[in-house]
């Protein structure tokens, strides 16, 4: 997209002209001076509080090392945010400001900024008809996330609130493994997108080739809307051509990338006429692609005599507007640059603001209310009712569902929770609905308790601004809250009592829940003394309320706390963060891996009589228990509920099932649904710890027989002794199995992608399959598809592309010394412990791999007795 601020030269833009209709979209250049009298603080105080058509929510998603807070650090530098732009390598960048960051030159944890796109003047120009959204300043909450398999579950929180991403794409490595996943996640979500392609100045870089793995690995039709302009043809990388403002911007060689040069058709001529003629392909191609999916434009071309060159700019953003928003990921705007070199990062902060969605074009949040599902403006305005489901009425007389509703003042999701060493924890929230003021009392419907938002802060990574309240639509954080974690629901209802909350079920309101993927590695986390223990688990449970992907539990035997993550460098990064940045006095132990334990035949029937006191309490109750390998291909029960990997399943007799039958009711105080979960409760905290080994079990279907006519003693069965009978019934069933030498033990097995060349790819596969007990899947080069996406699969001589200058041959699919291969493989967890080293090694440092759990399988002989 042209930038007009391109004018050549630096003379100081006048205020007037961003009024003016003429040239609206080429501003860039000019409007990065105009924050020189403001600083940081200032600059993001005075407009903390934006109009939320005009506000963006948007993440940089990407592999590893693809250039994300790389681009991040110049959206922020020609915002007017930063004076000077930060370096990865030299540790000054504002996303990436923990010490383990700086240290790896990598995003660990993600970072929320916001800035002002194109930058906030004291006289902010109108809307005008048929003008690009960019011409207005926008407020952009950026979300920096992080590339690094190990941190996926740290991508996942972030994606669940935002409105818009962008992808960057390394020009030389192309559609990476990580790029692949991220890019199903944000499917998932429906999150429209664009794609950047960046690093297109370093020597292997493929415009082309990268453009056609978009179509084959990501399955969605790009729609060029810049291509790369390479001096003389086949020179440097100096600037884009831009397919829909039809013209070419260059940057000067050298400097911070705001010395722009832009070129309409008429001087490219001069300039370079092989760039034109691509350029005019570009656009047909572009307008072609659109039609097909966009009806509006396909009429306006057929009124403009099917000529593409004659479809209005404007037109074509309408359009490509049009088809992003739907998050489907089927067409996507590309964009061409090199963040480094700071060429092409002002045209993309112009492509967020026009084609990336403002909050109120998002679909509507799902809630769920007890067991109703629903949208929360559905519930807000009255549409679905807030009568309490399953149990008894506890809604105040005088009080209905709508007039209970009506009270909620706001909605939020917390999504991420930081210990900053200054602020003390903070809470990051998306408000949903209403507006989260400064001392509010907020309503925690995960642990049903209130606290008050002391303090509102806007992040600006590692810095922040105080603010009154933050709005519907906008992301900011809460400082002084000491329960709430990720993925908890806050809720103002004025006048509520700080302990029992708003009428049920109200308090149990929950804002799109999310799953923790199970850790696979863990670790012994030793105290240097009996003094520092008690330090260390206080330390540890804050980090774990920081990251729900962390979990730390006890050894019964030993004695010792195990800390498990999900990778090597993850539990690396936690055992740092507990030294070097909590000064823990501590050690950990070698990574160990998480195996699982499995009954291998069904039990008997073990029934249990559980009387004891609990808590000061006469507790007495029974239950019968019985454990049988799970059949994938049975059918499941009404009351069977997965729990880590294994089924519960609940039975009781029909009659008090249904309660039909006269004179079989259950006690006031233990209502079915309770009943089921104390039982249910029981059973998972027995399937946490085998008798084999201690490792937790899976792939097991536990049968609870529960009769409540000889298995309540009256008011003495309360919850509490439910659990433990149950638990009882399971921990005896086990033991059986173990005296009958039927418990197996079951290993995790990795899907791992390594991408290498072709000259060490059959060191790589012979190493994988002899070495190391894998089995490859898939060997794939570029012209190979993804066939794990839903999207129907795309022809790919369809797709436009202009041709690489420095392709070695005709084909992009051929395969040479250089050529990158995937290696699809399903591989033994305990093979790839510390295989990064082992795989530089191979392939000359040049190598890299992600792996995500596939399925926990059965240890045959030889390797259960290797283990």
């Amino acid at each position: 997209m042209c930038l007009l601020g391109l004018r050549r030269g630096c003379r100081i833009w006048p205020r007037r002209l961003l009024s003016v209709a003429v040239d609206i979209n080429v501003h860039a250049h000019c409007r990065g001076q105009l924050w020189l009298s403001k600083t940081r603080r200032e600059y993001s105080a005075s407009h903390h509080e934006p109009s939320i058509e005009r506000t963006r929510n948007i993440g940089i998603i990407a592999h590893i090392d693809a250039g994300k807070t790389t681009t991040t650090e110049r959206m922020l530098y020609y915002s007017g945010y930063t004076r000077r732009i930060g370096d990865v390598d030299e540790g000054s960048t504002i996303t990436d400001f923990l010490p383990a960051e700086r240290a790896r030159g990598i995003t660990i944890q993600s970072a929320a900024v916001t800035l002002a796109w194109p930058p906030f003047t004291n006289e902010v120009p109108k809307p005008i008809a048929d003008a690009p959204k960019s011409h207005v300043p926008h407020t952009i909450n950026l979300i920096d996330t992080p590339g690094h398999a190990d941190f996926t579950f740290e991508v996942l929180r972030s994606l669940r609130i935002l409105d818009g991403a962008v992808c960057i794409l390394d020009g030389v490595a192309g559609v990476e493994a990580q790029t692949e996943k991220v890019w199903a996640q944000a499917n998932n979500y429906s999150i429209p997108r664009i794609i950047f392609v960046n690093k297109l100045d370093r020597d292997g870089a493929a415009f082309e080739r990268t453009i056609k793995q978009i179509g084959t690995r990501l399955r969605g039709w790009p729609a060029v809307c810049q291509i790369p302009w390479w001096e003389g043809g086949k020179g440097k990388f100096t600037g884009v051509g831009d397919a829909i403002n039809l013209c070419a911007l260059k940057w000067k060689e050298g400097g911070d990338g705001k010395s722009i040069e832009k070129f309409d058709l008429k001087e490219l001529m001069q300039e370079d006429t092989g760039l034109r003629e691509e350029v005019l392909k570009a656009r047909s191609a572009l307008v072609e692609v659109l039609c097909e999916f966009d009806e509006h434009l396909l009429t306006t071309w057929m009124d403009c005599g099917d000529d593409a060159l004659a479809v209005p700019a404007q037109a074509i953003r309408d359009s490509l507007r049009r088809c992003t928003l739907d998050g489907s990921g089927r067409l996507i705007p590309v964009f061409a640059g090199a963040s480094f070199r700071n060429i092409g990062v002002q045209p993309l902060l112009d492509a967020v603001d026009d084609y990336l969605p403002n909050p109120t074009e998002r679909p509507d949040p799902e809630i769920s209310l007890g067991s109703q599902k629903a949208s929360l403006p559905d519930l807000l305005s009255g549409k679905v009712s807030a009568a309490a489901t399953g149990g008894k009425q506890v809604m105040k007389k005088g009080h209905s569902p709508q007039a209970v509703v009506a009270h909620i003042a706001a909605c939020a999701l917390a999504f991420k929770v930081v210990n900053d060493a200054r602020r003390g924890v903070l809470v990051y929230v998306r408000v949903y609905s209403g507006s989260i003021k400064r001392n509010t009392p907020l309503w925690n419907t995960s642990l049903h308790v209130t606290e008050p938002a002391q303090r509102l802060l806007q992040m600006q990574a590692s810095d922040a601004v105080e603010i009154s309240h933050i709005p519907a639509g906008q992301i900011g954080v809460i400082a002084g809250l000491k329960h709430a974690r990720t993925g908890d629901t806050l809720i103002s209802y004025p006048g509520v009592n700080p302990k029992t909350g708003p009428p049920a079920p109200l308090s149990t309101l929950q804002l799109r829940p999310i799953d923790v993927p199970p850790p696979v590695f863990f670790a012994a986390i030793e105290p240097h003394s009996l003094s520092e223990e008690k330090n260390v688990k206080d330390l540890l449970q804050l980090m774990l309320r920081e990251d729900p992907s962390l979990h730390v539990n006890v050894d019964e035997e030993s004695g010792q706390m195990l800390l498990s993550g999900m990778g090597e460098l993850h539990l690396e990064i936690a055992r740092d963060r507990l030294v070097n940045d909590f000064k823990a006095k501590v050690t950990m132990g070698n990574i160990e891996i998480s195996y699982r334990e499995c009954v291998l035949s069904p039990t008997s029937a073990n029934r249990v009589l559980f009387d004891r006191e609990v808590a000061g309490k006469k507790g007495k109750a029974a239950c019968e228990a019985s454990i049988e390998p799970f059949n994938e291909f049975s059918t499941p029960s009404n009351h069977t509920v997965e729990r880590d990997g294994n089924h519960i399943t609940v039975r009781l007799p029909n009659s008090w099932e249904e309660g039909t039958s006269e004179g079989q009711t259950l006690p006031l105080d233990l209502p079915l649904a309770l009943l089921q979960s104390a039982l249910i409760n029981g059973a998972a905290a027995a399937l946490a710890r085998g008798p084999r080994r201690a490792f937790p079990l899976h792939s097991n279907h536990v049968i609870l027989k529960f009769d409540p006519v000889s298995d309540i003693f009256g008011s003495d069965t309360s919850p509490a002794a439910l659990s433990s009978a149950s638990r009882l019934a399971v921990k005896a069933a086990l033991e059986e199995a173990f005296a009958n030498d039927s418990i197996g033990l079951m290993e995790p097995v990795m899907n791992v992608v390594i991408s290498c060349n072709e000259g060490t790819l059959g060191a790589i596969v012979h190493d994988l399959s002899s070495a190391r007990g894998g089995h490859v899947l898939s060997l794939e080069n570029d012209g190979n598809e993804d066939s794990s996406s839903d999207n129907p699969s795309i022809d790919v001589n369809r797709i436009y592309a202009p041709p690489d200058p420095f392709a070695s041959s005709g084909s992009t699919n051929a395969a040479g010394p250089g050529q990158q291969r995937q290696v699809t493989a399903r591989v033994p967890l305990k093979e790839m412990v510390g295989y990064l080293k082992h795989l530089r090694s191979l392939t000359g440092g040049r190598g890299t791999f992600v792996m995500s759990v596939d399925k926990f399988e059965r240890l045959s002989g030889p390797r259960e007795k290797a283990v």
